[in-house]
């Protein structure tokens, strides 16, 4: 695993932080309360946020095993990994291909503490974890370079990440300078929170992230087209998470009631 500065591993507990509240959504107990009190804020405008974080996890998976059975990918690069949730990406990829080779990538440092299930690989594959900001794209390619041959194609893995990155950090440079660095063959994965389908419970949403200190951007379908400028998108396009290859799913559990308020997509480099 890659060394990691010390002063780099101080979890900082005085707001919540993307990947713990997420995890405290997915029943997870590696949050604080300041994760939960968001958390719980958010239910009270929308019930259905748990089962929407869920939904990400499944899609996530049903892409990974698609990547890793019908497109043959062996190489995957997962930034905004957060704290691990089983299956991870590596245990779906490996099941399918146990040489596959896997890098996580997180700027929390509660996931660093969690490494070791991160880094639990087959004999014949890989995994790594390298603690990095997706905002520094050059210290990430520079680093997956050790544990990825950048020769052979690669999955980027941008799942539920893009809408904390606010325009001011310009997240479609940042993801066209990621996948400039990625062979042809190579795929880009993401899933990105918009407001397209519930205008009204996503504001709220997003307001009440910001009064926490967090940086929520929803964006529309033309704005996530535009991640995919010069990729070949997968079928069925870019669309409503549970519409993305349904059939690939396994122990899903469907609520009809539910608004999923996010696009998910797969990209192809020619």
């Amino acid at each position: 695993m890659t060394g990691i500065e010390p002063a780099a591993t101080r979890i900082d507990t005085s707001r919540p932080h993307p990947a713990r509240v997420y995890d405290w959504f997915l029943g997870g107990k590696d949050n604080y309360p300041v994760d939960e009190e968001l958390g719980r804020h958010i239910m009270g405008i929308d019930e259905t946020a748990k089962y929407v974080a869920q939904t990400n996890r499944w899609f996530m998976q049903r892409v990974i095993r698609w990547l890793a059975g019908q497109a043959g990918v062996r190489q995957y690069l997962d930034i905004g990994t957060g704290i691990p949730t089983e299956p991870n990406l590596h245990q779906i990829a490996q099941a399918v291909a146990p040489e596959s080779r896997i890098l996580y990538t997180d700027n929390d440092p509660i996931v660093l503490t969690h490494a070791e299930a991160l880094l639990r690989s087959t004999p014949e594959g890989v995994t790594d974890y390298i603690q990095a900001d997706v905002r520094e794209p050059d210290r990430i390619l520079e680093q997956a370079c050790k544990s990825l041959d950048f020769d052979r194609p690669v999955a980027l893995s941008l799942v539920a990440l893009l809408h904390f990155i606010g325009d001011d950090d310009a997240p479609h440079d940042l993801v066209k300078r990621l996948v400039d660095a990625l062979p042809a063959g190579s795929y880009l994965v993401l899933s990105q929170l918009t407001a397209d389908f519930d205008p009204t419970a996503v504001r709220r949403g997003v307001q009440m992230y910001a009064a926490s200190g967090v940086t929520l951007a929803a964006r529309s379908r033309a704005e996530v087209a535009r991640f995919f400028d010069g990729l070949e998108i997968v079928e069925p396009g870019i669309v409503q998470l549970t519409d993305w290859h349904p059939e690939l799913g396994v122990d899903e559990v469907e609520n009809e009631d539910a608004v999923v308020s996010l696009y998910g997509a797969v990209g192809r480099k020619p």
